[in-house]
């Protein structure tokens, strides 16, 4: 990862470790958390009143999305979900509900303050079919084929390895698995540094995708029937969408694998060699990888 990518990450983590920390000193307070300052495209004003009154106050005051992909993932009885960038866990939360107590819902997050947050808020909505885990979207920690199907809520934009993101997506989901993601996405006409003018990275402006990219990117991972729908506006020229996209039945991990490695999910805990015949270690040794052994 270059200099500036690292850089870039740190913002965002330190950028959502406030607003985790905004989020739980506000719970000392008489009247409940005070929600993260964002405008009316962003938030937990963008789920049904329903869906809020349900869950704990803290998890909808630490939602920073751009829409509710729980509403458009079509989640069934009894299906594993794996939430990218999960947050204080609202998404996580109306996922387990909705798979009930035959299926799991899965969040992913890389900062330690909004795991924490995530983990009492769990714990206040009494969610035994949730697991949190630490880790960033282009690297999951899981196993390869074990997910139903894939959310995230406007985080996406905020990596600087998408590719890493829509490979490792793909490689987690199981044949027929699904996505289903809110994020911000850009016009075609306009350039990174037209984006740039309308927002920060941390705003989740700067670094969206365009429409054209977002679908190239999962393409060139392996999905198909992609599905890019604007909800509403977030930016001049700039939207909130919903992705939809699916990994074919007949597709394999191996689809996704890392060629200079050899294995899927290169240097994490899930990583699998690519040749059966080998191992992991012999893999990397033969392919000259530059990552760690």
């Amino acid at each position: 990862m270059s200099e500036h990518s690292t850089d870039l990450r740190e913002t965002v983590r330190r950028r959502y470790a406030a607003a985790a920390a905004q989020v739980t000193e506000g719970g000392t307070a008489c009247c409940g958390p005070q929600a993260v300052e964002v405008d009316d495209n962003f938030g937990g004003a963008l789920y049904a009143a329903g869906e809020r009154e349900a869950l704990p106050a803290e998890a909808v005051a630490a939602s920073l999305g751009c829409g509710n992909p729980t509403a458009v993932a079509e989640l069934n009885e009894g299906e594993r979900v794996l939430d990218l960038g999960s947050g204080g866990g609202i998404d996580v939360l109306l996922s387990a509900r909705r798979v009930g107590p035959t299926g799991r819902a899965y969040g992913l997050d890389m900062t330690e303050e909004m795991l924490t947050l995530a983990l009492a808020n769990a714990a206040k909505a009494g969610a035994t079919n949730v697991e949190f885990l630490k880790g960033t979207i282009e690297a999951i920690p899981l196993p390869a084929n074990t997910i139903d199907v894939v959310i995230s809520n406007c985080v996406i934009n905020l990596s600087t390895d998408k590719p890493a993101v829509f490979a490792e997506t793909f490689r987690v989901l199981k044949p027929g698995g699904r996505i289903g993601v809110s994020d911000v996405v850009a016009d075609d006409t306009l350039t990174a540094g037209q984006r740039a003018e309308r927002g920060d990275y941390v705003g989740c402006i700067a670094g969206a995708l365009s429409f054209a990219e977002y679908s190239h990117g999962l393409r060139s991972a392996g999905f198909t029937d992609i599905k890019i729908t604007p909800t509403h506006s977030v930016a001049d020229s700039m939207h909130s969408a919903i992705v939809r996209a699916v990994k074919p039945v007949g597709a394999s991990a191996s689809a996704t694998r890392d060629a200079c490695c050899e294995v899927t999910a290169c240097c994490t805990q899930a990583e699998e060699v690519t040749d059966p015949d080998t191992t992991v270690s012999e893999g990397k040794a033969t392919a000259g990888c530059s990552c760690g052994r």
